[in-house]
């Protein structure tokens, strides 16, 4: 018998068994998975928490359910991947043995990695709203806070869904208008990048769009520590932001056991083929989806797209066959936008997003880089289809390469 071992039950993961079970003739292959955790969370829904618009039992259902029979499902904490010995040792002493190992133990802010920032004003005038505990404490404070100077603040990417902080801004914006408040919050965005965004496109497109908001733009700011008391972030160069209210995005780091094994880069995410996504020295083990060191966003969609990529590749892998099948770094995110109106962004590793239509050439029903209320509720109807379709591995009818058809090339300025 031979055995498939996945780490992580998280989308990428989920997606791996779900997608491999029906292809792996059970009377040759066991596939296990192991997580610590026994609750499955939608983490794009962590975002709407804190406006209201989710409540938390929207974005949290049990990991078995998601689970396909024939799968083994080992609720445990990953220790060390012993690579040589094609075995996992978990923390409480128990030892997995493996053929082939598919790694999907995701990312997680660490907001000790950044001095100040873990101080005793976290949760009371410095929150985040990437995990879940941190989008209901964020949910309480909004609720009752009267106004001041509101920071949006990314330590450093790459970060799990790059474009979460802009629709955070963007739906602060339009959260405090509702409420009659505008006038009484100064939002700031401050980010490492140079602009906006991480491609020069689409950074001036939402560039735009926070002059039209009154957001203003800290750009190129590298965060040395956090000043809790003073309530002020610090850059390396010296630069000074206050803030009565940060909402932070800590640094995003992969597994600790990562690079404990010597599988890791400096943040611990798994080095890997950016094609095929197996790891730099072993030729059986495979990073996917946030867990992996790909040049392209970690994002629910690159987990989809890369999943669909890596299934037929190991189904060749395993039999000795060369891998056919390259990953394009394809990434597709909607932005929502706050009103009811969201926008759609397609790209990959080559390809900046572009204006354009989506997926349909000149019929959408989707528009790329602008705002619409179909992209707002594209976004919405998202976690039907992860629930109930992407994490059960479904077929999408979305190609898993990104097409140029329906797209406008801008010249960058």
């Amino acid at each position: 018998m031979k055995k498939l071992l996945v780490l992580g039950a998280g989308t990428a993961g989920t997606m791996v068994v779900n997608k491999l079970r029906p292809r792996l003739p059970e009377s040759e292959w066991s596939i296990t998975i192991v997580d610590p955790h026994t609750s499955h969370h939608y983490q794009p829904g962590y975002l709407f928490i804190p406006f209201g618009i989710y409540q938390p039992d929207e974005v949290v259902k049990p990991t078995s359910e998601f689970i396909p029979s024939g799968v083994e499902y080992v609720n445990g904490e990953i220790d060390l991947v012993e690579g040589e010995q094609n075995r996992v040792i978990l923390t409480d002493g128990r030892v997995l043995d493996y053929e082939f190992l598919v790694i999907a133990t995701g990312a997680t802010p660490r907001p000790e990695e950044t001095p100040g920032l873990d101080g005793p004003e976290y949760g009371d005038t410095i929150h985040d709203f990437y995990t879940f505990d941190g989008a209901n404490a964020l949910a309480d404070t909004l609720e009752t806070w009267d106004g001041g100077r509101l920071v949006v603040n990314i330590v450093e990417m790459p970060i799990k869904c790059p474009v979460a902080p802009l629709e955070f801004i963007f739906l602060a914006d339009a959260y405090f208008r509702e409420r009659g408040m505008r006038d009484r919050v100064e939002l700031v965005f401050v980010t490492p990048l140079p602009g906006a965004f991480t491609k020069p496109v689409a950074s001036r497109h939402l560039g735009s769009m926070f002059d039209e908001r009154k957001i203003a733009l800290e750009a190129d700011f590298f965060i040395e520590r956090v000043d809790g008391e003073s309530q002020m972030l610090v850059s390396y160069d010296e630069r000074e932001v206050p803030y009565d209210l940060l909402v932070t995005v800590p640094l995003n780091m992969g597994a600790d056991f990562v690079t404990k094994s010597g599988l890791g880069d400096e943040l611990n995410f798994v080095k890997v083929d950016k094609g095929t996504f197996l790891a730099n020295d072993f030729d059986n083990i495979f990073a996917l989806g946030d867990a992996a060191n790909l040049p392209t966003s970690k994002a629910g969609s690159v987990a989809h797209f890369a999943v669909e990529v890596f299934t037929e590749n190991f189904l060749r892998h395993i039999k000795g066959l060369p891998m056919t099948e390259m990953f394009d770094g394809h990434a597709n995110c909607f932005i929502e936008t706050g009103s009811g109106k969201g926008m759609l962004i397609d790209f990959n590793y080559d390809t900046e997003p572009l204006p354009g239509k989506y997926p349909l050439p000149g019929i959408g029903p989707f528009s790329l880089l602008k705002e619409t209320e179909l992209n707002h509720w594209g976004k919405l109807m998202f976690k039907w289809v992860y629930w109930n379709m992407l994490l059960k591995g479904k077929p999408l009818p979305l190609p898993h390469e990104m097409l140029m058809a329906g797209k406008i090339a801008e010249v960058d300025a």
